[in-house]
């Protein structure tokens, strides 16, 4: 008999259901059954059905989002949608997420025993054609990858020539969507690295809840994998519909045997687990942007919420925008460093935001700032996904309170601009990661950026740091690629392309020039 779940939010249409026809006799039996979308994924995953009957519109998750989440854990088993709404745009969307019956309420009898022996027409198929030795060495091959990922595998008891994991390097990298609510386009590891992975000879792919974890194995998939790293460095960000628009990446370290792929495992997890952290779209985190773990320390006290509300509360008073960005930005270099939990991190912004509204208010009592209520301000704080948009909503507020205390003119902000660029060239800096901290639309802030400084916003930042790799060029004995890094350029060639262009000569020639010599 196969197993049938019936998943719909109201009780008297599930009793319908089961008394709809003889189940038995078709060859299934009625085994679950849930009255929402979030029991339905949980049960779903601990029977492990056959065929579920789902309703497509439910409290909590709807039935397509189960399929969907349930699609990402790889659960095989056959959807029916049911529904009291005809619109063929659902059914669109089922098909998109292979299912391939959808039938509307109230439900026909022979049109449910119809679907039903279609069905258990495909199971029995399904279950002749299965290769049990096939389903054995994936499920055993799956269980391995995990036991090595954690360091707990036997490496002595097994064949690792037969298991294509013999290599003279290994790394880890995990990935996942990289949106938290939208249902971004699935993407192949293999399609990303564009090898063909046959007999799993450069990598290997287990799938743990919402992210896929990769051990790359061999020097060619390094290789290929640091080439799509490359690729998407040189082109800074990716372009909407490519893979790593839809795709976060974290990568551990190159290790040289099995028995250290743990090392680069711990890692890559460990960075997924710090997302929170991440660029406004950062895509791609790697082992090099672990902090130290061994020295960093809690650091939420107190006494660092007395600093950081008397700090804040000086420069918002004296209007000083570049000061209070400043300081954000020392608080987020703090809190990144720190070993605080992300839930600690969000209550001790929560404080600092409540504590400076409590003291504006007082100092302040006639000049009606419209603060947003406390209860707003613990929820947006607490649904925020990274630390940057806590920032950015924290900028936001804090030019509100100026402007509302009495600081109507912007005209000094382009001289905060100027100055915040001139000490964070070296840093991924944009128009549209600076307009926020500023208080501007970057569209807009692009044009009266042109106007008053005579050149764009990116020949400006570009200027700036010619200038100051000129400096090193001079002083400092460096190779030119650890100069192109320290004046803010990721690739190489990409900083030599621009020093040519405003210097004339590109970096050695201009080095050898003044007679000085890299090693």
């Amino acid at each position: 008999m196969y197993k049938i779940l019936v998943a719909d939010d109201e009780q008297i249409i599930r009793e319908g259901i089961k008394f709809l026809c003889d189940y038995e006799a078709l060859g299934f039996t009625i085994e679950g059954e849930a009255a929402n979308g979030n029991q339905a994924y949980e049960n779903i995953l601990n029977l492990k059905p056959d065929v579920v009957l789902m309703d497509i519109r439910m409290p909590g998750l709807t039935g397509l989002e189960v399929i969907e989440r349930l699609n990402e854990q790889g659960f095989t088993g056959k959807f029916v949608i049911i529904s009291s709404y005809s619109d063929f745009s659902y059914a669109q969307q089922a098909i998109k997420l292979g299912v391939q019956y959808y039938l509307t309420k109230p439900i026909d009898e022979d049109e449910l025993e119809e679907i039903l022996k279609s069905l258990k027409s495909t199971l029995d198929n399904d279950r002749l054609t299965k290769s049990t030795t096939a389903d054995y060495r994936s499920r055993a091959r799956g269980s391995i990858l995990k036991d090595i990922l954690n360091g707990t595998a036997d490496l002595s008891k097994l064949n690792l020539d037969e298991l294509h994991l013999t290599a003279d390097k290994y790394q880890v990298v995990i990935h996942e969507k990289y949106s938290f609510n939208s249902t971004d386009a699935a993407y192949r590891f293999s399609d990303l690295l564009r090898v063909t992975n046959e007999d799993n000879d450069s990598f290997d792919a287990l799938t743990l809840q919402n992210s896929e974890i990769v051990l790359l194995k061999g020097q060619f998939a390094i290789d290929k994998f640091n080439y799509f790293l490359e690729r998407y460095e040189r082109d800074n960000k990716p372009q909407h519909n490519s893979p790593l628009d839809s795709l976060f990446i974290t990568y551990g370290s190159c290790v040289n045997s099995l028995a250290e792929v743990p090392v680069s495992y711990k890692e890559a997890d460990t960075l997924l687990s710090r997302r929170f952290f991440c660029d406004q779209k950062q895509h791609t985190i790697g082992y090099m942007d672990l902090p130290s773990f061994e020295n960093n320390t809690c650091i939420i006290c107190p006494e660092l919420l007395n600093e950081y509300t008397d700090l804040l509360l000086n420069y918002i008073q004296s209007f000083n925008r570049n000061m209070v960005a400043e300081v954000l930005t020392s608080l987020q270099t703090k809190l990144y460093n720190a070993a605080d939990t992300i839930e600690s991190i969000k209550l001790f912004l929560t404080d600092l935001y409540l504590r400076i509204k409590e003291q504006m208010n007082h100092l302040y009592p006639n000049n009606n700032i419209p603060f947003t209520s406390n209860s707003e301000i613990i929820r947006i704080i607490g649904e925020k996904f990274f630390l940057y948009e806590i920032v950015l909503f924290f900028t936001e507020q804090f030019e509100i309170i100026m402007s509302s205390i009495g600081n109507s003119t912007r005209d000094s902000v382009l001289d905060d601009i100027l100055h915040y660029i001139n000490h964070n060239y070296t840093k991924n800096i944009t128009l549209e990661n600076i307009a926020p901290l500023f208080g501007y639309n970057s569209s807009y802030l692009g044009k009266i950026f042109s106007k008053k400084v005579g050149e764009n916003f990116n020949s400006y930042v570009d200027h700036i740091r010619i200038e100051h790799s000129k400096e090193l060029l001079l002083n400092d004995s460096s190779k030119v690629y650890t100069i192109a890094e320290k004046v803010g350029y990721r690739s190489v060639d990409y900083f030599h392309i621009k020093f040519k262009k405003y210097v004339g000569q590109s970096p050695a020639e201009f080095r050898k020039t003044h007679k000085i010599n890299e090693d």
